[in-house]
């Protein structure tokens, strides 16, 4: 059962483009082994999106969809084998290394994301100390009002990782990650490591400080009931590619893709008196070394047509939203709770 966060207010955005994906990929070449040959898994097979200050973006999908990896590219860990990312209008690239401090990172598992040996203020004072000319002073002074503004007490900052909670862990890293007054966050899977009781603590500071510094959420995650209160968008992702975006409403409400409405159909309802239909999906992920010709989800999607099998659906434009289907569901069909 997930966590109940307290719905935010519907936020409209600045109008300010902070990050810009045009049709990115990335490849790896896979070498032969004992079993096989080698190939090229193509974990992003061409993601476009633009992000705006003060809203979140929601990438969504199984495990091994491209989550992490398109995670990776964003926060410039790798590069993209094609395609172009810009932040704040200005292409990213090995040159342009003052770009890393608008864009931060805040990984999945509080327990290894911090130094064990590091006391709290050594921890949030390292980013100011490599990239600021600060004194002793001003930065102490300011890891302790960050620390404040996650929740923290001044007197955390001399305790080691080891003496917080899961939850409390969470909270440092994400003051550390807030120390450069960055523009954007990549939130990889945030909450999934944390107690069910300690989640909605976290997602309401996530989104206090979102309200309070503008800043951009590129928010990843499995867990559609978080999704569905944090998010003002929503990308869907199959096997390296996005298969529907849009809206959180619109795409909650009116899923169009076959495989967006699957995963909306497993996502727990607190509701006992609440009816579902489940929509089962047969059959696993496909692998990247060998994706099925056609329509990726073909093999377990219970819609497919002949074209499905034979020929790749584009990302077409419906109002507000886009999928990659033939055959997608009608608008009719509701799926609000």
């Amino acid at each position: 059962m997930s966590a109940t966060v307290t719905l935010p207010r519907r936020r409209t955005g600045t109008g300010e483009i902070v990050v810009e994906a045009r049709d990115l990929k990335r490849y790896y070449d896979v070498g032969g082994g004992m079993f096989g040959g080698g190939g090229t898994v193509k974990a992003l097979d061409g993601v476009s999106f633009q992000l705006e200050s003060g809203k979140t973006l929601a990438v969504v999908g199984e495990s091994g969809c491209g989550k992490s990896t398109l995670a990776r590219l964003v926060t410039m860990i790798e590069e993209p084998t094609e395609g172009t990312l810009l932040i704040d209008g200005e292409p990213v690239g090995a040159s342009t290394p003052e770009l890393r401090r608008k864009m931060q990172i805040v990984f999945q598992n509080p327990y290894g994301s911090l130094n064990p040996r590091q006391k709290i203020g050594t921890i949030l004072e390292e980013p100011l100390v490599i990239n600021t000319k600060d004194n002793a002073a001003t930065r102490r002074a300011k890891a302790t009002n960050m620390m404040e503004r996650v929740g923290l007490r001044a007197e955390h900052y001399e305790r080691y990782p080891h003496m917080f909670s899961g939850g409390q862990r969470q909270r440092i890293a994400i003051a550390r990650a807030l120390m450069l007054n960055p523009k954007i966050l990549v939130l990889d899977e945030p909450v999934s490591a944390l107690d069910v009781s300690i989640q909605a603590q976290v997602l309401n500071i996530l989104m206090d400080l979102q309200d309070e510094l503008g800043l951009a959420y590129l928010f990843i995650s499995h867990d559609l009931s978080v999704v569905r209160h944090l998010a003002d968008d929503i990308m869907v992702m199959y096997l390296g590619k996005p298969v529907e975006t849009g809206p959180s409403e619109e795409v909650f409400a009116h899923p169009r893709h076959p495989y967006t409405a699957a995963l909306l159909s497993a996502t727990p309802v607190a509701d006992p008196f609440h009816e579902k239909n489940r929509i089962r999906l047969e059959g696993e992920l496909p692998s990247p070394l060998n994706p099925p010709k056609g329509c990726a989800f073909n093999p377990r999607c219970w819609r497919v047509e002949e074209d499905c099998r034979q020929k790749q659906p584009p990302l077409i434009d419906e109002g507000l939203q886009s999928h990659a289907c033939f055959h997608p569901l009608p608008l009719d069909e509701d799926f609000a709770e």
